[in-house]
């Protein structure tokens, strides 16, 4: 499951800034910028990164994945798994803007429509929980709450579906860009270990605590997943 793909998180370390060092054009820390979420639909699915635009690691089996990358359209193939999870179950991701540039986003789906999660250790998914398979947020927006941002779309989305809960495979291993989100990122913003692995631990986060709240339902995630989310929120590469 090397190589590199969506889902790239690497952690902020807290190291020291400079003037001038580390810094973007797209830095959010302390401007007024317009952020927008969406669905991700065949209209913006080209709005992706482009290696992610083409990357099939989830909604592909092993074999019929290696296949496509050796003599398929891999582009074509996500296209394909985008509009038939659209048509059979709905918005399957989420995309964030900022000022107008993708800056962000996230997968998920029922695991019957992710055939990659069958070939995980600690599989199967919970019958009564939706995949997130991957997200990613690109590095010129990063330290802007665009990871916790993606989360709280997600639980958003489900809640108002019925969802119970949200479950991820994350990586505890984690060391260079691949398709697998982190643990560590899963277990910062509120995810906990239903199935443990040296690698590849199933990790969990309940919907249920927000809809037994009085409060709307939007503020009441907010104020869930902010609680849950520590300062030192996680960079992605």
């Amino acid at each position: 499951m090397s190589g590199y793909g969506p889902g790239t998180y690497r952690e902020d370390r807290a190291q020291p800034r400079h003037p001038g060092i580390g810094s973007s054009c797209h830095d959010l820390r302390g401007l007024h910028v317009s952020r927008r979420l969406a669905s991700i639909t065949l209209d913006n699915i080209t709005d992706l990164p482009p290696r992610c635009r083409r990357c099939v690691f989830w909604e592909l089996d092993p074999v019929s994945y290696a296949r496509a990358q050796e003599e398929g359209d891999p582009g074509l193939e996500k296209e394909a798994w985008v509009s038939s999870v659209l048509l059979e179950w709905g918005s399957c991701g989420k995309i964030i803007y900022v000022d107008g540039v993708a800056a962000a986003y996230v997968m998920y789906a029922p695991p019957q429509h992710v055939p990659r999660s069958v070939a995980f250790p600690t599989s199967p998914v919970s019958a009564d929980a939706v995949l997130l398979m991957t997200a990613h947020v690109l590095s010129e927006f990063a330290d802007g709450g665009l990871g916790r941002m993606l989360v709280q779309g997600v639980a958003k989305d489900m809640t108002r579906r019925g969802v119970k809960a949200i479950e991820a495979f994350g990586d505890l291993q984690w060391s260079t860009p691949s398709c697998v989100v982190p643990a560590d990122y899963l277990l910062a913003v509120g995810f906990k270990t239903v199935r443990h692995h040296p690698r590849y631990p199933r990790l969990r986060l309940e919907l249920k605590t927000a809809l037994s709240w009085r409060e709307d339902v939007e503020v009441a995630l907010e104020r869930l997943i902010g609680s849950m989310t520590p300062e030192r929120a996680l960079r992605l590469a």
